[in-house]
Parts: structure tokens; sequence; C-alpha cells
């Protein structure tokens, strides 16, 4: 039975833009807005290797500058630019172990990916969301710039703090422009990239996968809801933050982690 938020055209006629947007947050969030009626774009580093349907796919990496820059002119050459912008690129593929492992080299990859990235193309795509006087931007950070983890997520933390405040500040900047700018903070999601993280975690401390999985739970002082979230889940809520529906919502950040985070 088809959901009846799904035949809600509340985006027809908006272009968004989606990075990382060929896997888990990524995709379910470039499939929903495409329900929605948007037309949407999406990027990552090599080629899905599946149709994308209708997506449009540009192939970059985006933790290097010029290759902002191509998506930016390619985007504006066949689009005119964007209504919508998620900023979903970000990755947690550093080596575990602490401060005395991480090298500049380490630290800098983590900026450039989880901070940077988002920087760069905020900057690129504002100017036109400036002059029409409308424009959604949205950060996907992660509860791990709010509850970090020294022997696994340190680097990456750092980066998703600095974009957690990053976001703050441009929301307050460009807001009396008429363009909202919000932070979402997934917790633990069942994707492609959480498994890997997972199954190389147990094998570098030579337990299971399921073993790990509990460990990391229980390290993060338990889900009350009892497991991770559905990408689909998270990206009900993107849905909703860039609608009309949520037109006087900015500055904020969203968790969501099944009542994780031990704070109010």
């Amino acid at each position: 039975m088809e959901n009846r938020q799904d035949v809600n055209l509340d985006l027809d006629g908006k272009i968004a833009l989606v990075t990382g947007g060929t896997k888990g947050i990524g995709k379910a969030i470039a499939d929903r807005l495409a329900r929605s009626g948007a037309t949407v774009i999406t990027t990552a580093r090599t080629n899905p290797g599946y149709s994308a349907g209708s997506h449009y796919f540009i192939a970059a990496d985006l933790s290097k500058s010029e290759e902002v820059t191509k998506v930016f002119n390619e985007v504006n050459a066949q689009f005119g630019g964007v209504d919508i912008l998620i900023n979903n690129m970000g990755a947690n593929t550093l080596p575990s172990g602490g401060f005395s492992v991480l090298t500049d080299e380490h630290w800098d990859e983590a900026l450039q990916v989880n901070l940077l990235a988002s920087v760069r193309l905020d900057r690129a795509f504002l100017p036109k969301m400036v002059s029409q006087k409308s424009g959604v931007i949205i950060h996907i950070s992660s509860t791990s710039g709010m509850f970090p983890l020294w022997e696994s997520t340190m680097p990456y933390s750092a980066a998703k703090a600095a974009l957690n405040a990053y976001s703050k500040t441009l929301a307050t900047e460009v807001a009396p422009q008429g363009i909202r700018v919000i932070t979402v903070s997934p917790g633990l999601n069942k994707t492609e990239a959480m498994t890997k993280f997972i199954d190389d975690f147990a094998a570098r401390t030579g337990v299971s996968s399921e073993t790990m999985t509990q460990h990391l739970f229980a390290r993060l002082g338990g889900i009350p809801i009892g497991r991770m979230a559905e990408p689909e889940e998270t990206a009900e809520l993107v849905h909703f933050l860039v609608s009309p529906k949520a037109s006087y919502i900015t500055g904020t950040n969203y968790v969501v982690d099944g009542g994780n985070l031990p704070v109010v």
C-alpha cells in the first residue's frame, strides 16, 4: 500500500543536490525528495553501478576543492543552481586507537571530508540562494559530534562538532536573506558504511561483528528503542525540514538516535 506522504508533491519544481547520495542515508534522502517532486542531483566518488533512475549523477571527490568547483559548474550548466542542498557526505574510516595513531594527514582528511567539503559547497551555491531570497541547506552531522569515542571516532567527532558550530553560525548569517540552514545528527544507522565500520573494528580487536555491535551499543550507554535506525527514518525528517511545512525552522540540530544521548 502506497504511503500517502509519497504522493504529496510538496517539492515539485525544486532542484535538490544530495552529496554522498548513492548509498545509505544519502540515497534514502535522494529517493524521498524525488518522490515529493524534486529534481535530484547526487554525487559520490564513483558511479554507484546501478541505474540512478530519476537522479542526475555527478562523480566527484568533494574532499578536493577542484572537485567541488566541477560539481558547481555542472549543476549550474544543467540546472541553473539548486533550491535545496543536502550536505550528506562524510566518512569515519581513519585508524582507531586514539591520539597516538593519528597523523596530521589523518586529521586533515577528516576535516576535508566531514567539514570543509560542506563549507565549500555552501560557499558555491549560497550566492544564487541569496539572490532569489530562498533556499534550504541541511548539514548531515552525527551524534558523534556530541558523544565522541576516543578509541574509534576522535577526528571524525572533532570534524562533526566543528560542522555543528559552523552550521549554527551560517544559519544566523543567512536567515535574513530567506535561507534556512539546519543540522541533522543521526545516531547508529543500519547502512553499508556502519556495517563495514563494525566489521573492521571487530576484526582489529579479534571479536565477532555481533559482539562488537553489542559492545558499541553498551559503549554508547544503550539505545532505548533497542535497534539501529533505518536510513529511511532519517530521510523522512529531512524531507519535512526542506518542505514548506518547516518554513520557520532554522539554526537547529535535530538528533535522530533512538533516545541514546543521555542529555537534555
